[in-house]
C-alpha cells in the first residue's frame, strides 16, 4: 500500500466517525427546519414571569401608632342626699342642661324649719341678757363668771342655729358642676337617703380621651403628644387632641402605659362612653424614597431589590432606612424613576424575562 492510498483510507475514516457522531447527536434532538434543535428553541422561547411593579418616586413616610381608645367625661357623679327624707319636689328636667349651685331636688324641711324659728326666737333674749349683764358688771353688780356665763349661753345659741342652718342646706341637692344630669331614679313622694341615687351628673365639657399603648413607647409619647381619633363606627369625621396626663406606672398584666387626652367638645357632639379609634403619628418625613418591604431580598447580608429593565429583572444592593408596618425607607441604591419588580421577588434572577402585569 503506498502512501497516497494510506491518506485515503484515513480521510474515509475520520468522516465515517464524523457522520456517527452528528446520527447520535440528532437522533435524540428533532431538527427544525433551519437545522437547530428543537429543545433548544423551547428553552429560548419559554414564557417569562409575570410581575407587579412600581415607580419610585417620592413619598411621605409616615409611621402611626394605632389603637382603640373610650371617651370618658370630664367630670361624673351620681347624685345622692347626704340626709334622710321625704323627697317634697324635683326641680330638673331629664337630660338637661344645669348649672353649678342649681337646685335640682328638696326632701321636707318643715321640722328643721320649726327647730330654727325656736332658736332665732331665743336669740334676741340671749343676746339681751349679755347687754345687761355687761352693763351690771361695768358697776361691779355681778361677778365676771356671771357675764361670761351668758355669754357662753349666746355663743351656744348661734352654734345650735348654724347647726340647723346646715342641716335645712342638706335638703337641698344642688348641681357640684355645669354639665347634663341624666335620667332621674326617684319620683317626688318617695324617701331618699345617702344610699338611694337620684340621677347622674355628667360633665362632657371637655371630653377626655383614655387608651393604652405599649411600654416600648413611653419614652416617645406623653403630655403634649397629638393624636387623632375617630368614632368606630364613623371613620370619616377626624378630631385633634392632646395628651395631658399619663398612668403613674406600667400595668404590669399587659405591659401597656394607659394615657389621657383632652378635647373640648364645645358644642357638645361626643357622648361618654363611645369607642374611638386612636392615632399616635410617631413619624412623618415629608420627602423619602420608600418601597413595600416584600420587594426586599436579603441575600448574604445585603439587602437587594429587583428593577425592570429591557424586559429583564436586573438586581440592585440598597441601604435600609426607618421601617413602618408595609414600607421601608430607602437610603442608597435606587433612584427617582426607576422600576422597582414588587411581587415574584424569590423566583427573580438577575436577567430573566419578566412581564409588567400591574404598575402602579
Amino acid at each position: 500500500m503506498n502512501k497516497r492510498t494510506r491518506w485515503i483510507i484515513i480521510a474515509l475514516a475520520g468522516a465515517c466517525l464524523i457522520g456517527f457522531a452528528m446520527y447520535k447527536f440528532t437522533s435524540g434532538n428533532d431538527i427544525s427546519k433551519n437545522g437547530a434543535p428543537v429543545a433548544a428553541e423551547k428553552n429560548a422561547g419559554r414564557k417569562a414571569l409575570n410581575v407587579n411593579a412600581e415607580v419610585v418616586k417620592m413619598q411621605n413616610l409616615v409611621d402611626d401608632l394605632k389603637t382603640k381608645g373610650r371617651l370618658i367625661p370630664d367630670e361624673e357623679v351620681d347624685l345622692s342626699f347626704q340626709t334622710s327624707g321625704l323627697i317634697t319636689t324635683i326641680y330638673f328636667q331629664e337630660g338637661s342642661f344645669v348649672k353649678k349651685g342649681q337646685l335640682l331636688v328638696k326632701v321636707n324641711d318643715a321640722p328643721l324649719q320649726a327647730q330654727l324659728m325656736k332658736l332665732e326666737a331665743q336669740l334676741k333674749l340671749a343676746e339681751d341678757r349679755v347687754f345687761r349683764q355687761n352693763t351690771l358688771l361695768q358697776k361691779d353688780a355681778v361677778s365676771q363668771e356671771a357675764y361670761q356665763q351668758v355669754k357662753t349661753d349666746l355663743a351656744s345659741l348661734h352654734a345650735d342655729i348654724a347647726l340647723v342652718k346646715a342641716n335645712i342646706d342638706l335638703t337641698e341637692l344642688r348641681a357640684p358642676f355645669d354639665g347634663v344630669i341624666g335620667l332621674r331614679q326617684v319620683s317626688e313622694g318617695a324617701y331618699a337617703s345617702p344610699s338611694v341615687v337620684i340621677a347622674k351628673l355628667t360633665k362632657t365639657s371637655p371630653m377626655k380621651i383614655e387608651f393604652s399603648f405599649s411600654e416600648r413607647y413611653s419614652g416617645e409619647i406623653g403630655p403634649g403628644t397629638k393624636i387623632l381619633f375617630s368614632l368606630t363606627n364613623n371613620p370619616h369625621n377626624i378630631y385633634t387632641a392632646n395628651i395631658y396626663a399619663l398612668e403613674s406606672s406600667i400595668y404590669a398584666t399587659t405591659n401597656t402605659l394607659t394615657a389621657r387626652a383632652i378635647y373640648p367638645n364645645q358644642k357638645g357632639e361626643l357622648l361618654s362612653g363611645r369607642t374611638v379609634d386612636v392615632t399616635v403619628r410617631m413619624m412623618d418625613i415629608p420627602d423619602a424614597i420608600t418601597i413595600p418591604s416584600q420587594a426586599i431580598v436579603p441575600e448574604m447580608g445585603v439587602d437587594k431589590v429587583f428593577l425592570y429593565k429591557g424586559g429583564k429583572a436586573q438586581p440592585v444592593a440598597i441601604t435600609k432606612g426607618l421601617r413602618t408596618a408595609d414600607r421601608v425607607q430607602v437610603l442608597s441604591g435606587l433612584s427617582l424613576g426607576d422600576t422597582l419588580i414588587t411581587s415574584g421577588t424569590l423566583q427573580l434572577r438577575t436577567g430573566l424575562t419578566v412581564t409588567l402585569d400591574n404598575i402602579n
